[in-house]
C-alpha cells in the first residue's frame, strides 16, 4: 500500500512540456491528442472526466488543473447561482451569458497548467432553458408534426442560438421510447415508435453536430420501467432492446453524428446503466463503434452504491462505471469530486482505460476548435437569441404539431356568426412551454392568441372574448400546517417549530440519533434519511412534540398524509392510530379548535423499508373553488361558442398512475356541455389523455401539446380556420389506464385483444389526425411486385384533396411480415410524408422501399431479409389504412 501512495505522489508531479504538438492547429487531431495525453497527470486526466454546473466563483485555484466542462451560472457571480443551476433558473441575457463564457474560457486557456478549453454544456430540448432563448414547442409537440423539415429548422436555431453564447455541448434530445403513456416524461419524447423517433433525431442531431454544438441523446437504455415509473429497473430481452429501444441511438450515431450519449439512472438486467458493460461496451463502443464520449445522468454514478447498491464506496462506482464503459462522471457539485477521485489514483481503473476515456474528451475538444479559438461575440449572441426568424419558426412549427381529434358537425373553424367567445380553463391564460424550458420571448397565451386574432378571409368583425378560469388543473383538499402554527417552549418561550426525536430504531427505544427543530412536519425521505452521516440512506422513526394553534376557531379536518405507520395525539387524547403499515395514505379527523388556544400536539412516525413520505394536513385555508367554477358557467352560457383550455400535470419525476384531466376541469367541460352552447376542448400537455367521461358530450377537441412561445398565435390561427391543422398523434390514446401499455406495432397475440369488460382497441390510434378538408386515397401500384434481396421497389398512389379547404395530409406507411421466422409486428411504419396539397388536386405520391424497411432479427438476433410477402398499407393513421399493395421478396 505504502508503494502505491508514493507511486501516485510521484506521477502526480507535473510533467515538463517539452513538445508543442498540441498547440499547433495544422497537426492532425490524433497526434495532438496523443500529445497531450502525454503530458497530464493522473488528476488533469481526473478533470476531463469530470463535468459540473458551474463558474469561476467556484475559486480559480481550485480549477487549475482544469475540468471537464462546465454548464455556466445563471448570473455567472454567485455560489447560489451555480447551485440553481440545474433547476434551470433563466439567469442571464445571451449577451451576458456569452461575454462570461469568454472569460472562463480565457481562464483556462491561459491559467491552467496545460491551458485545456472547457465544455460549456447547458439543456435544449426544445429551445435553450435561459433567458432570451426562444422557446419552441415541446419535444412530442414536434414529433406530432411528422415534419423532418420543420424539425431542422427548429434545430438549425437552437444550435445558433446555443453556439453564439459559447455553448458547445447540448443534454438532449431524449429518445427514450414512450411504451406506456404513465410515464412523466413522455412529453420530452418523440413517441412511441422507434421509426419516427429515428427520422426526427437524425433531423435534430445532424443539424447541431454540423454546427459545431456536441448533441447528447438521452437516456442508454430505456428511462421508463413497469407502471410507467421513470427509472424503474428494466429486464427486458435483447430482441426487444435491439428491435424498439436502441433504433433512435443507432441512428442517432450512424446517421446523425452524435458524438456524446447519456446513461440513465435506471439499471439493466441487474446492472445500473452508467456501469453496463454489454450496454457501452460490447453495443456501443464495440459493435456501434461510437467515436464519441459517454457521460452518465446528474450523479448516476453515485446511485450504484446509494441506489442499486451494487458498489459501498462512491470510488468503486466510479470505477465500476468507467472500466464498464462510462467516460465522464457527470456530478451536481465541485465538492464532489472527493468520492470519486480515489479510483483514478489507486489503480482501480487500468490507465490504459483513463486514457482512452480522456482521449475521446480531448478529441471533442479539438474538433471542436476549442482550442484554436473557444471565444465568441456577445454581440452576435444578443441578434440571434429570440430573433424575429426564430420566433416565425416556432410558430410555424406549433400550427404543424396542432391535432385536431374531434369536430363534430364540422363546428371548426370558428364561423362568422359566433359574435361572442367564452374561453374557460386553467391553461388559458398561463402559456406552460413544458419540461426543461425557458422563460421564452414574448410568450402568447391561448387566450392572447384567441383575444389577437379575428382570423382572415371571411371573417369581418372581431368576436368579443370573454374569460374566466373556473377551477385549476389540480384540486387542493388538504394543506401542510403552516410553521405559524407549530410552537415549542424553550428557555421559558414559545418559539416556532416542533422539537424532533429520531430513532435508529421503529420502537422509539433508546437515545435519539439526533434531536433538532423542525419548522414544518413536511418530508420526503425517498434517497437519504435525514441525516446521512447518523442513520445512513434510511429513515427510522421520529417523534415530534411541542404545541399546535389555529388562527379561528372552527372545526377543521386535521390529520396527516403520508406512509402509514403513525399515531396523532392532541392534548393527550389520540384522534389518529394508525400502526398496520400497508400503504400510503390521507387519514384526517374532525377537530374543534379554539382561536390562539395551545393544544399539546405529539406525532409518532416509523418506517421500516425507507421511502417515507409525510406530512401534518389540515383543511384550514383552502380555497372553495364552488363560485368559481359556477361564475365560469354563468359567462359560458351567456356566449355562441365555449372553449374549454385544460390541461395535465406531468414532468420528470412525476408519473401519472390516472390520465385523466386532473382537478375539477372534466366537471367544468361537462358543465359547459350542460348549457347545450357548442363546446371545443382544447389541451394542453404532453402525453395521452382519456376522455371517455366527456368527449361524447362535446363538439371538438384539439390537442395543442406545449405550443412554444407563439402558441396561443399557432392555436388560434388553427381555431379561426387561418391555417387546417394536420399533426397526428406520435402515442396510442388508450381508453382506460386499465389497457396499458398500449401501442400499436405490438406482435400478434395468441388470442385476441380485448377484455371481457373493455375493448382493447384505442381511444385514439398512433398516426391519428383530423382536417378541415377529405382526402382521397386511390389508384396504388407497385413498379416491381416481385423483387430480389438487395433491390428496391417503388409504391405510388393518388392522393387527392376532395374537401374546399387546402390543407396537409400525412400520408402513412407501414408495412407487414406475411411469414416471418419468428413473430413480428402486427404493424410498423416505415415512411411518411406531409403533403400540402389545394382543394380539388391530385398529386402521385411516391414510397421507395428499401432493403432497410425489410429488414429483420431472426432467431439468433442477427440482421437478415428473409424472403416472403410483404404486405403494404398506406394510410392517414395506424388504423385508417386506405390502400394496400403486396411485395414479394425472393431469394437470390
Amino acid at each position: 500500500m505504502l508503494q502505491r501512495l508514493i507511486f501516485a505522489a510521484i506521477i502526480l508531479l507535473p510533467l515538463p512540456l517539452k513538445s508543442q504538438i498540441y498547440k499547433d492547429p495544422k497537426a492532425p487531431v490524433e497526434a495532438r491528442v496523443q500529445d497531450l495525453l502525454s503530458k497530464m497527470t493522473p488528476e488533469e486526466k481526473f478533470w476531463q472526466l469530470f463535468m459540473i454546473p458551474g463558474d469561476l466563483s467556484i475559486g480559480k485555484e481550485k480549477l487549475t488543473q482544469g475540468v471537464f466542462g462546465f454548464q455556466v451560472a445563471a448570473e455567472g457571480k454567485t455560489k447560489e447561482a451555480t447551485q440553481q443551476l440545474l433547476n434551470y433558473s433563466p439567469g442571464a441575457r445571451a449577451g451576458e451569458s456569452a461575454r462570461i463564457i469568454n472569460e472562463i474560457q480565457k481562464f483556462f486557456v491561459e491559467e491552467s497548467r496545460l491551458g485545456i478549453p472547457i465544455i460549456p454544456f447547458d439543456e435544449g430540448l426544445h429551445g435553450l432553458v435561459r433567458s432570451g432563448a426562444t422557446a419552441f414547442p415541446q419535444s412530442i409537440g414536434l414529433a406530432a408534426t411528422f415534419d423532418t423539415v420543420i424539425m431542422r429548422d427548429v434545430s438549425r436555431a437552437i444550435a445558433l442560438e446555443m453556439k453564439s453564447r459559447g455553448i458547445r455541448q447540448i443534454l438532449s434530445p431524449v429518445i427514450n421510447m414512450a411504451t406506456d403513456v404513465r410515464w412523466g416524461r413522455v412529453e420530452e419524447t418523440y413517441g412511441e415508435d422507434p421509426f419516427l423517433a429515428s427520422e426526427m433525431v437524425v433531423a435534430y442531431v445532424s443539424e447541431f453536430e454540423k454546427s459545431g454544438v456536441i448533441t447528447t441523446p438521452k437516456h442508454l437504455l430505456a428511462n421508463v420501467g413497469d407502471g410507467g415509473r421513470d427509472s424503474y429497473p428494466i429486464h427486458l430481452n435483447e430482441r426487444y432492446l435491439r428491435e424498439i429501444h436502441l433504433p433512435p441511438f443507432d441512428a442517432a450515431f450512424n446517421r446523425g453524428g452524435t458524438l456524446s450519449v447519456m446513461t440513465s439512472y435506471n439499471s439493466l438486467d441487474g446492472q445500473p446503466c452508467s456501469a453496463n458493460n454489454w450496454l457501452l461496451n460490447t453495443w456501443l463502443k464495440e459493435e456501434q463503434k461510437f467515436r464519441g464520449f459517454v457521460i452518465s445522468d446528474a450523479n448516476a454514478v453515485g446511485g450504484a452504491n446509494v441506489l442499486h447498491m451494487t458498489t459501498k464506496e462512491y470510488w468503486e462506482s466510479g470505477a465500476d462505471a468507467i472500466n464498464n464503459g462510462l467516460d465522464v462522471i457527470f456530478q451536481t457539485s465541485y465538492d464532489h469530486y472527493p468520492l470519486f477521485i480515489p479510483a483514478f489514483l489507486n489503480g482501480s481503473i487500468p490507465q490504459k482505460t483513463i486514457d482512452e476515456a480522456v482521449a475521446r474528451v480531448l478529441r471533442a475538444k479539438f474538433n471542436l476548435g476549442l482550442f484554436d479559438n473557444p471565444y465568441v461575440d456577445p454581440a452576435v449572441a444578443e441578434a440571434v437569441n429570440g430573433s424575429e426568424d426564430h420566433r416565425k419558426v416556432a410558430l410555424m412549427a406549433a400550427l404543424k404539431s396542432i391535432v385536431l381529434l374531434k369536430n363534430e358537425n364540422n363546428l371548426l373553424p370558428i364561423g362568422g356568426n359566433v359574435r361572442r367567445i367564452a374561453v374557460i380553463g386553467p391553461d388559458a391564460d398561463e402559456a406552460r412551454l413544458g419540461g426543461y424550458s425557458g422563460p421564452g420571448v414574448r410568450k402568447t397565451s391561448i387566450l392572447e392568441g384567441i383575444r389577437g386574432s379575428g382570423g382572415e378571409g371571411e371573417r369581418a368583425t372581431r368576436p368579443e372574448v370573454v374569460y374566466a378560469k373556473g377551477c385549476g388543473r389540480e384540486e387542493v383538499n388538504y394543506l401542510t400546517v403552516p410553521g405559524d402554527y407549530l410552537l415549542h417552549m424553550e428557555n421559558g418561550k414559545l418559539v416556532p417549530g416542533l422539537k424532533g426525536e429520531y430513532f435508529n430504531n421503529i420502537t422509539f427505544e433508546g437515545a435519539p440519533v439526533i434531536s433538532r427543530i423542525d419548522k414544518q412536519v413536511q418530508f420526503q425521505w425517498t434517497l437519504f434519511g435525514p441525516d446521512q452521516e447518523k442513520t445512513g440512506n434510511h429513515f427510522y422513526s421520529v417523534r415530534w412534540t411541542g404545541k399546535l394553534k389555529a388562527p379561528v376557531s372552527g372545526t377543521f379536518k386535521l390529520g396527516v398524509d403520508g406512509n402509514d405507520g403513525y399515531r396523532l395525539v392532541i392534548d393527550g387524547k389520540t384522534l389518529i392510530d394508525n400502526s398496520i403499515r400497508r400503504t400510503r395514505r390521507t387519514t384526517t379527523v374532525d377537530f374543534n379548535f379554539e382561536k390562539d388556544r395551545l393544544y399539546d400536539i405529539l406525532i409518532e412516525y416509523a418506517e421500516p423499508i425507507g421511502n417515507a413520505w409525510f406530512s401534518l394536513i389540515w383543511n384550514y385555508g383552502v380555497k372553495n373553488t364552488d363560485k368559481d367554477l359556477s361564475d365560469a358557467i354563468t359567462l359560458a352560457a351567456q356566449s355562441d361558442l365555449i372553449v374549454v383550455v385544460a390541461g395535465i400535470e406531468e414532468g420528470e419525476f412525476r408519473d401519472r398512475a390516472l390520465l385523466g384531466l386532473p382537478g375539477r376541469q372534466e366537471e367544468l367541460i361537462l358543465k359547459a356541455a350542460a348549457t347545450g352552447k357548442p363546446v371545443v376542448v382544447v389541451l394542453v400537455g404532453g402525453s395521452a389523455i382519456t376522455m371517455n367521461n366527456w368527449i361524447d358530450q362535446v363538439d371538438g377537441v384539439l390537442y395543442v401539446w406545449y405550443p412554444g412561445e407563439a402558441g396561443g398565435e399557432a392555436v388560434a390561427k388553427v381555431l379561426y380556420g387561418d391555417y387546417n391543422p394536420a399533426g397526428r398523434l406520435p402515442v396510442t390514446f388508450p381508453v382506460h389506464e386499465s389497457q396499458l401499455p398500449l401501442v400499436y406495432n405490438h406482435k400478434p397475440t395468441g388470442r385476441g385483444d380485448d377484455y371481457v369488460n373493455l375493448t382493447g382497441q384505442p381511444l385514439f390510434p398512433f398516426g391519428f389526425g383530423l382536417s378541415y378538408t377529405q382526402f382521397r386515397y386511390s389508384d396504388i401500384s407497385i413498379d416491381k411486385p416481385g423483387i430480389k434481396s438487395g433491390e428496391t421497389a417503388q409504391v405510388s398512389f393518388t392522393l387527392t384533396n376532395i374537401g374546399k379547404r387546402d390543407g396537409d395530409e400525412v400520408v402513412q406507411l407501414y408495412l407487414r411480415d406475411e411469414y416471418a421466422s419468428v413473430a413480428r409486428p402486427v404493424s410498423e411504419l416505415k415512411g411518411f410524408q406531409r403533403v400540402y396539397i389545394r382543394a380539388g388536386e391530385s398529386k402521385r405520391i411516391t414510397f421507395e422501399i428499401t432493403p432497410d424497411m425489410l429488414m429483420m432479427l431472426d432467431k439468433n438476433l442477427k440482421e437478415v431479409i428473409e424472403p416472403g410477402d410483404f404486405r403494404i398499407m398506406i394510410g392517414s393513421s395506424s388504423q385508417d389504412i386506405r390502400v394496400k399493395a403486396k411485395l414479394n421478396l425472393s431469394a437470390l
